[in-house]
């Protein structure tokens, strides 16, 4: 009996419901988006350090911090994305998936820690011991020049968010705060953070060669900081809620609920959870009242044979039935 049942084919119609509609081919784009973000990242600390140097402003040197900030995180979400692909072995049959929750989480204190920590460090000593900037010049091109190339890793990573949210039928920032993927989230933030801080510290440069103060340069690293501090606290938060165990929408429980009971072995359900253990990866747990009045044998090879179904189908990396009580009521 059991046999019989493993040569059907795998639960497709729960894939969208357990990977958040996010196909396969989805960890590829993740992995495009963040190197083109470490590259851009890359090269605008080098100019903005350089600049940093040149001009003595602060927003330049918070600027220049961000940009470091950014381009170490995508090293670690290079390593999230490489050990939370690793296969299942004895010591974790569910996979390596929550490791890129963990690098990702790295990722988010050191952009809190560096880009946000030197930023507000160093505007808050030049309020005290102001300096004043030249050679503004350089500040505006470096300035222009990063703008550009982080408009580039922006369009990247929000076209990728973008097919996700339209798959879900989903609001931009609400599928970026909600997808499994902590990569797409992290380059997607960071980003959107860098283009706004680099108008703040335009207007903060602009101000300090107009006015011939530093003190709107200072104000201006300072609100660059803050600005890294908000993104860093949201993307941990975000990482430490997956790494607890965070389950899926309800509406794509609701979806694997009306595929299990499509299932001619399965009468009724009475508990199901979809719980994540990596990007665009779940683990199924249920309570299933199945079709018949089953001797235990059979029904525990029915059981088995469903678990062996579900864990085949891409996305789920395992599955637990058990049989529902009598008295519990229906999902």
């Amino acid at each position: 009996m059991a046999d019989a049942r493993d040569d059907r084919e795998p639960l497709v119609d729960v894939v969208p419901a357990a990977a958040g509609s996010e196909p396969p081919g989805e960890h590829g784009e993740s992995g495009l988006t963040v190197v083109v973000a470490f590259g851009a990242n890359l090269l605008i600390a080098v100019a903005k350090t350089a600049a940093a140097m040149i001009t003595a402003s602060a927003s330049m040197l918070a600027e220049a911090a961000h940009s470091w900030a950014d381009a170490g995180n995508e090293i670690f979400l290079l390593i999230a994305q490489r050990r939370a692909g690793k296969p299942p072995d004895p010591t974790h049959p569910l996979g390596h998936g929550r490791e890129v929750y963990v690098w990702s989480l790295f990722a988010a204190i050191g952009l809190f820690a560096v880009g946000a920590g030197v930023s507000i460090t160093h505007g808050i000593q030049e309020l005290a011991h102001p300096e004043p900037a030249s050679d503004f010049g350089v500040a505006y091109v470096v300035l222009g020049v990063s703008f550009v190339l982080e408009g580039i890793s922006f369009v990247q990573a929000s076209r990728q968010a973008k097919r996700g949210a339209a798959r879900q039928d989903k609001d931009l920032v609400a599928h970026i705060l909600e997808t499994s993927d902590p990569t797409v989230r992290a380059v997607f933030f960071e980003d959107a953070a860098a283009l706004v801080g680099l108008v703040i510290a335009a207007a903060g440069i602009g101000l300090h060669q107009l006015t011939g103060s530093p003190v709107p340069d200072a104000v201006g690293s300072i609100l660059v900081g803050v600005l890294l501090g908000v993104v860093a606290v949201v993307l941990i938060d975000r990482n430490r809620r997956f790494l607890v165990g965070q389950v899926a929408d309800p509406r794509l429980q609701a979806a694997a609920l009306r595929a299990l009971l499509e299932l001619p072995e399965i009468e009724r359900v009475t508990e199901l959870r979809l719980e994540y253990v990596g990007a665009r990866q779940v683990y199924l747990t249920g309570a299933v009242d199945l079709t018949g009045n089953l001797a235990e044998d059979d029904a525990s090879h029915v059981l088995a044979s469903l678990e062996r179904r579900i864990a085949r189908t891409p996305a789920v990396v395992g599955a637990l039935l058990s049989l529902s009580e009598p008295e519990e009521p229906s999902l």
